[in-house]
């Protein structure tokens, strides 16, 4: 058993508000879901407030709870203007009202007498922490965590520039005792996720207020994650692409696996150089991943294998990792689209537009051209259209020539229009002369896209209709297994609804 014990208690639920009464509200939800609470002491507005939050708890009995006491300073990142003396004054009343841990950060012991806070009456169980908001540091090989100020256990929260930052980060949790691995920023999010596998001996994760870049929120990282259920023998997967932190995909295939009793983790990963996720998927043990923009054609030259309409379609966005090591490589968008448009209309005979030349475009373009339609191909990129036209033999149309085509339907397959940007639209009313609107994105559900087609009377449909069968494809294709298609699909629709009404989820999610 580690110093935080087992189970969700590995899971530490940050407080972090500005009032006694927000701060005690975010505690009584931290421990419907972990027994372990940090208190951001220092994001409490003034003294009064402290002292207001500290009166309640003194008053609460929470068996087995565990709470932990922080007032960073504003010289180690934290919120408190205070002085040093200030810092160890409120961390004393914290002790004097039960809890058991306090958290000192290297900036103040440095400067204590002795280096050490032992000689002052704070909590008997001290985390010392060090953090680097800008990048990883050199990092030793093992660390004993006595030796460092005669504490109990020690932190180091780093910004992860890289996906091998955030790995070489919790592999030091992995070779040193009672130590807390914390990669930070939207990068090291899936390290973060996978710490306690590591042998981190905390995660955490916030209850309101995001503190930290690249922060899970507790709901998420005890439901979504099971950060705290994840071992060794859990199967990893994830989405890469740029952007991808708040793709639907997680939501979509660890709902599944959670229906299913499989034991694998979905996870979202920034990947700015595919090279840099490349390196981090034996470490990490990735067993499998979706791709989204921009690295759906990058990825072809990482593939030892790759199926003969990924291939011909030049994009994918579907890898089995082999047992050797080795990349598989599939793309399942194509499925995707034929499922998300024969409910709406017959596509051998029509005439269909696809509108950009990428690789959603490329596997679009190639599943109505095998079905029978007509393609025609608009594009910014004059020789990406053409060279797409070619391939499926279909046509490059010009831009200005929008105003007087008549199709059968017109597909959206750019970026244009997705969250945050969702006011806008990639084609203007004039430029829609068709029966049927398709729009690739999946974020937001209803895209000024379709509402300028939907006030025109034309037929819509949302990417997510694209979305959610293409991702049960790879669900099957990495599981060898039946995918819980309707619970997949509640997951993703109430997390949809979720963005639009509480505004907590946005972004692309094609993949």
């Amino acid at each position: 058993m580690g110093v935080f014990g087992t189970g969700r208690g590995r899971i530490c639920a940050v407080t972090a508000a500005a009032t006694a009464a927000e701060m005690s509200r975010q505690m009584r939800m931290a421990w419907r879901e972990t027994p372990t609470v940090e208190l951001r002491l220092d994001w409490l507005e003034s003294d009064g407030e402290r002292a207001k939050l500290l009166r309640w708890l003194k008053k609460q009995k929470r068996k087995g709870a565990v709470s932990m006491a922080t007032c960073r300073r504003v010289e180690a990142g934290g919120k408190f203007k205070g002085s040093i003396e200030a810092e160890l004054f409120w961390l004393m009343q914290a002790r004097e009202v039960g809890c058991e841990w306090c958290d000192v950060e290297v900036e103040t012991l440095r400067e204590l007498p002795g280096k050490t806070v032992r000689t002052y009456p704070v909590s008997s169980r001290v985390l010392l922490s060090v953090h680097d908001f800008e990048r990883t540091p050199a990092l030793p090989r093992k660390i004993k965590v006595p030796s460092h100020g005669d504490v109990d256990a020690m932190k180091i929260a780093a910004y992860a520039r890289t996906i091998g930052d955030s790995v070489r980060l919790v592999a030091l949790a992995g070779r040193s005792k009672n130590f807390v691995a914390v990669p930070m920023g939207e990068t090291g999010l899936p390290a973060r996720i996978l710490a306690l596998r590591e042998g981190s001996a905390l995660a955490y994760a916030p209850v309101g207020e995001v503190t930290a870049p690249g922060q899970v929120s507790l709901r998420e990282m005890v439901h979504l994650y099971r950060a705290h259920e994840l071992t060794r023998r859990t199967e990893v997967y994830g989405v890469i692409g740029n952007p991808v932190g708040h793709s639907l995909s997680p939501v979509m295939h660890n709902t599944g696996f959670i229906a299913r009793g499989v034991d694998a983790v979905y996870l979202p990963f920034l990947v700015h150089q595919v090279k840099d996720f490349i390196e981090a998927i034996e470490p990490l043990g990735i067993r499998g991943f979706s791709i989204t923009q921009p690295h759906k054609q990058t990825m072809l030259k990482y593939l030892k294998e790759c199926d003969a309409l990924a291939a011909e379609i030049g994009a994918v966005n579907t890898v089995v990792v082999r047992r050797d090591g080795s990349l598989a490589g599939s793309n399942t968008d194509y499925v995707g689209v034929i499922r998300a448009l024969e409910t709406k209309m017959r596509l051998r005979g029509s005439r269909v537009l696809i509108f950009g030349a990428g690789g959603a475009a490329r596997a679009a373009a190639f599943a109505v051209a095998r079905s029978g339609a007509a393609v025609a191909i608009c594009a910014r990129r004059e020789t990406q259209a053409k060279e797409l036209a070619r391939a499926v033999g279909g046509e490059v149309i010009p831009r200005r020539a929008l105003r007087t085509e008549r199709f059968d339907a017109i597909l959206n397959a750019t970026p244009v229009g997705m969250h945050p940007h969702s006011d806008v639209s990639p084609l203007l009313a004039s430029e829609l002369h068709c029966r049927l609107v398709m729009d690739l994105i999946s974020r937001p559900l209803r895209t000024k896209l379709l509402e300028i087609a939907a006030k025109k009377r034309i037929s819509t449909v949302s990417g997510i209709e694209m979305f959610l069968p293409q991702g049960v494809a790879q669900w099957e294709l990495w599981t060898g297994k039946k995918a819980p298609e309707t619970e997949m699909r509640r997951a993703v629709m109430g997390a949809l609804r979720a963005m639009k009404y509480g505004g907590k989820r946005s972004g692309r999610s094609r993949a």
